[in-house]
């Protein structure tokens, strides 16, 4: 907004940085631009300012489609002024010298005039295309239709204005309709919800039998590893049996081997006391036979009654004790006759 001081007879303006100002003086341009100050005479002045920053200019408006569908249009259109001297000369921007204050509202105009030429585009296109294919591919259909409306219409060139931007927030339809079309939507979501649920479910389903075959097959491994250490128990224990076996067969061996050795050693000092026994008993006979010899011939020549005599005493040594003897007269006479008998003659 421009900033007017007022002194006696003249007055000042200082204008913004976003508005374009021209200055007539009895009907001729004193000055024009943006950002201008100036002193002027308030009763041969006529001020114009025209706004040359991007305007914003909310869209909202239902209109109907090919299936007799309502449908709301929101959405945008930006703006702003290329040619001020244009605007000014088509629009009232005038200000009052006094005040400075806008004297008309040249912006509401050219917001209807957007309004109702978007909305003739808009509205124009949402009739040739049915409810749905409107909503699927009607924003950007929307947009380019508008874009191309106001674009080419000589009314904006003619005013000044320029078209900076379009957007088409969305195309919706009634409450009912847009319920209605949500439901199919709506229900393949909780289908494909259902579905990931009865998937996660048989996920878990596959995760606990994993788990509970792992545990299975962990029970078999221990199973059989347990198996398997009895079995090297069973080996160690029958390896260290017949270890123990075999060493006892050795230490039997080795005293059969002592007692046999000791056998023989036994064997052989019997045999060498027999050896000698009979050594001695050899030396014995001989020595006795000698003395036998020697009596023999000691006895040799001698008389038949002395030998018999000798005889007779030998023989009583040898008898056992005799506790009674009975001699009868018959062996008493043979005893006598034979003593009586002369010497180294018959005894018969």
């Amino acid at each position: 907004m421009a900033h007017i001081t007022r002194r006696p007879f003249l007055s000042h303006y200082r204008g913004t940085g976003t508005g374009h100002v021209v200055h007539l003086r009895r009907g001729k341009v004193a000055h024009q631009g943006v950002g201008q100050a100036f002193w002027f005479r308030p009763l041969g002045t006529v001020l114009s300012e025209v706004p040359v920053d991007d305007r914003e200019l909310p869209l909202v408006f239902r209109g109907r489609t090919a299936d007799f569908q309502e449908a709301a249009v929101q959405g945008s259109v930006t703006y702003r002024f290329a040619d001020p001297v244009k605007a000014a000369r088509r629009l009232d921007f005038g200000l009052d010298p006094a005040t400075g204050v806008a004297q008309g509202t040249p912006l509401d105009q050219v917001a209807g005039l957007l309004a109702e030429l978007a909305q003739q585009h808009a509205l124009s296109l949402l009739a040739s295309l049915p409810l749905a294919e409107a909503l699927a591919e009607g924003p950007a259909a929307v947009r380019a239709r508008i874009v191309e409306g106001l674009s080419g219409d000589p009314r904006l060139g003619e005013t000044g204005l320029e078209i900076v931007d379009t957007r088409i927030v969305a195309i919706r339809p009634e409450t009912e309709v847009e319920r209605a079309l949500r439901a199919p939507a709506r229900e393949l979501i909780q289908q494909q919800a259902d579905r990931a649920g009865f998937e996660r479910r048989a996920e878990a389903v596959n995760r606990e039998r994993a788990i509970a075959e792992n545990e299975l097959q962990n029970r078999i491994e221990l199973a059989t590893r347990e198996e398997q250490l009895v079995a090297q128990e069973g080996a160690n224990e029958r390896r260290k049996a017949q270890e123990e076996a075999e060493a006892a067969k050795i230490v039997e061996a080795g005293n059969a081997e002592r007692v046999k050795i000791a056998a023989m050693a036994e064997a052989e000092r019997m045999r060498i006391v027999a050896s000698a026994q009979a050594e001695q008993t050899q030396a014995l006979g001989e020595a006795e036979a000698a003395a036998v010899a020697a009596r023999m011939q000691a006895y040799q020549g001698q008389d038949a009654r002395i030998l018999l005599a000798i005889a007779a005493q030998s023989l009583a040594g040898s008898l056992p004790n005799i506790g009674t003897l009975n001699l009868t007269p018959d062996v008493l006479t043979a005893v006598l006759s034979s003593l009586t008998a002369p010497s180294g003659g018959d005894a018969s």
